[in-house]
């Protein structure tokens, strides 16, 4: 009798691990997320992994809504702030979670010069353009499809700018493919190409709190990025030129640094960007994707590490943020409660013939891939 209570226990724990280690097979489904002042209705897809963790994104800017990631206890929490309906979206910040284009980051005063041809931008932040201007691709619905990669269900959006949108030069043909992996990293690949000679740096602009949306600031995120130099900006967040060492200034944080522990100095940097606001110039001893950055919450204990094929990541530290913007939960977005890591070409780059090219022509293919990769340190 006592044998057989042993193997009915046996075979008990045995039916119990088998269920816990199931796997979940990967699924991407959409539904309605509203519809636009023009009647346009805009789909949210829901992308589940193999862990059974969600990511929601929406055609409307080809925008990340959300990303619940469990912290060292097992408790989730979304980590991307922004809001819970696309009326929401409409009316509040356009770059929560977008796909930034055709120019993410800052041209100087809106011009460049391209073959010969000078090129008025919109000014839309001071004297200077930002992100695309005002219509960007943050604002608009884009073409998406579930397809299949490699037998993994992955998100791709495609979007025809035309020849002149934005006074751009070109028709550009962009496509951007979400994979939601079961190793918890999200990967975004950007792929465009052009019928004519025009200039490209294309960003995914999350702000990510790893304690979750709304509650409180990042200033004890510990924050590694690996770049030895940056570009020093002027007094509109311009860069002045220079490639600028980070050794023996707040801006250094080659090895684990908390953001708030240099984000009130007095360097002249800091002074500038209002705390961090700035390009570095990564680290790049090889084409294929390398390590650019690394976030850790000790609370948590949520780790995100940032690997991309891009030279430059913007690290943002969420010094505009308010408290104006209502997001998810009814929880204000403050002062420093979300912070940005962008990878991308160097803002103004058209202007600065010692930063890399963002010139695309036709023929030419431009491609990138950044991951934002999740795990927990105990």
């Amino acid at each position: 009798m006592k044998n057989q209570l042993n193997l009915i226990i046996i075979a008990i724990a045995f039916v119990a691990s088998a269920c816990t280690t199931k796997s979940i097979q990967p699924s991407i489904t959409s539904s309605e997320f509203g519809v636009m002042p023009n009647g346009q209705k805009s789909l949210i897809y829901t992308l589940v992994n193999q862990q059974g963790l969600e990511a929601k994104i929406t055609d409307y800017g080809a925008k990340l809504v959300s990303l619940e990631i469990p912290d060292k206890n097992g408790l989730l929490a979304d980590v991307i702030l922004g809001y819970e309906t696309l009326d929401q979206y409409l009316k509040g910040d356009q770059y929560f979670g977008a796909t930034v284009g055709r120019y993410a980051n800052r041209i100087a005063k809106g011009k460049f010069t391209l073959e010969g041809k000078e090129y008025q931008l919109a000014l839309n932040n001071g004297v200077n353009h930002l992100h695309g201007g005002p219509k960007g691709y943050q604002s608009l619905i884009w073409k998406s499809e579930i397809i299949d990669q490699n037998g993994f269900p992955s998100l791709k959006f495609t979007y025809h700018s035309p020849d002149g949108e934005e006074n751009y030069p070109g028709n550009l043909d962009i496509e951007v493919v979400y994979t939601w992996k079961n190793d918890n990293s999200l990967s975004i690949d950007y792929k465009a190409t052009t019928d004519q000679t025009t200039i490209v740096n294309l960003t995914h602009h999350s702000l990510f709190n790893l304690k979750g949306a709304g509650n409180g600031d990042i200033l004890d995120h510990v924050l590694t990025i690996n770049a030895n130099a940056f570009t020093p900006v002027d007094s509109t967040l311009i860069p002045v030129g220079e490639i600028r060492p980070v050794a023996n200034t707040p801006m250094d944080f080659t090895t684990p640094h908390p953001v708030g522990e240099r984000i009130s100095s007095d360097y002249e940097q800091i002074v500038k960007g209002r705390g961090y606001d700035h390009n570095w110039v990564l680290n790049k001893n090889q084409k294929g994707l390398t390590l650019a950055a690394e976030l850790y919450e000790p609370e948590s204990g949520r780790v995100m590490k940032v690997l991309t094929t891009e030279p430059g990541i913007q690290f943002y530290s969420g010094n505009f943020l308010d408290g104006s913007q209502i997001g998810k939960g009814n929880l204000p977005y403050k002062f420093r409660f979300g912070l940005a890591l962008e990878t991308q070409h160097y803002p103004d780059s058209p202007n600065h013939a010692n930063f890399p090219s963002v010139v695309l022509k036709k023929g030419e293919v431009y491609t990138q891939t950044t991951v934002y990769s999740f795990s927990i340190k105990k």
